[in-house]
């Protein structure tokens, strides 16, 4: 079995701006990097468009119907100071949301060993009615509850390595003993959530918040003390990737110090996970990452280490 890339080009048509971070250049960049040679055994993959039912398991229909219906005919509409959409923008959520429960459904069938989905925009911030960080519907969240729906599990694990709390998932997932979250990111930062202490109503989430300035050797360390035993021990059924790539030393939006090897090693270690639990069953979908070459390297890092494990 080989790893699949699901992605769409309508996710090129969601704009929010001239000037905003999370522009069409970034899923430029990644499908760029993965065209180079060692990349030519991915099993490439378009993204359906998601039925309104598959992400109505995740966020109210009243709240799906609401964001496809501020999608403006032209210019721009603002979901908040940050999420800006465009007329591209519904087509571009649906497909992003299409990608991840196709590739469940690879993966979960043995069409594909694992699969990255590059897509845009990113989903971890979204919370259960509430667009916002870049964010409308989360992707992760979808997929999990696609994974339950399709596929009859019930163990599902989200491990979360951009460098923003992934406040969406973790609402999303806080009541709910068979969903895990976990996630490495820089605290103090935006949105202000993901101490220690909170650990979901079943201690079912973990969060290993790192200081500013940390670096690939602090991110290994707490990362192999704080999520692999407690995810190992979790038994998932199905491992899913929030992929968020700013963490790195590079990028402008934050001041951790990775580097493309610290996502490499990352990824091999949920490999491993999911190699021990649920037949090497891993899903990742594209998050953050700003700065154009840090992004390409350190997503090409990751694709590589999940074709390699």
């Amino acid at each position: 079995m080989t790893t699949a890339l699901y992605t769409h080009s309508a996710c090129f048509d969601h704009d929010p701006g001239r000037f905003h971070p999370e522009s069409p250049a970034r899923l430029k960049a990644v499908l760029n990097a993965l065209e180079a040679e060692d990349f030519q055994h991915l099993l490439r993959c378009e993204a359906p468009r998601a039925e309104l039912d598959w992400i109505a398991r995740a966020h109210p229909r009243r709240f799906v119907d609401r964001m496809l219906a501020a999608v403006p005919a032209s210019g721009h509409a603002a979901l908040d100071g940050d999420t800006i959409i465009s007329p591209g923008s519904g087509e571009a959520v649906l497909r992003a949301a299409g990608a991840v429960c196709a590739a469940v459904d690879a993966v979960m069938t043995g069409e594909a060993r694992n699969a990255f989905c590059a897509v845009r925009p990113p989903g971890h911030h979204a919370e259960s009615e509430t667009a916002m960080g870049f964010c409308v519907f989360n992707n992760v969240v979808v997929a999990a509850h696609h994974a339950r729906a399709r596929h009859g599990i019930r163990r599902v694990a989200v491990m979360d390595f951009d460098v923003h709390h992934g406040n969406g998932t973790q609402a999303l997932f806080w009541d709910d003993a068979e969903l895990f979250y976990s996630s490495t990111h820089q605290f103090p930062l935006y949105p202000g959530t993901g101490s220690r202490e909170e650990r979901g109503a079943h201690n079912n989430v973990v969060n290993v918040p790192l200081p500013p300035m940390a670096d690939g050797h602090v991110f290994r360390e707490q990362f192999a003390a704080g999520i692999t035993p407690a995810m190992r021990a979790f038994k998932p059924e199905l491992v899913l990737i929030s992929a968020g790539f700013d963490a790195h030393e590079a990028d402008p939006l934050a001041s951790l110090r990775l580097h493309a090897n610290d996502y490499t090693w990352a990824t091999s270690e949920l490999a491993a996970i999911a190699n021990e639990c649920c037949r090497g069953r891993v899903v990742s979908t594209l998050e953050g990452g700003y700065d154009l070459h840090a992004l390409a390297d350190s997503a090409a890092a990751h694709v590589r280490a999940l074709m390699t494990t």
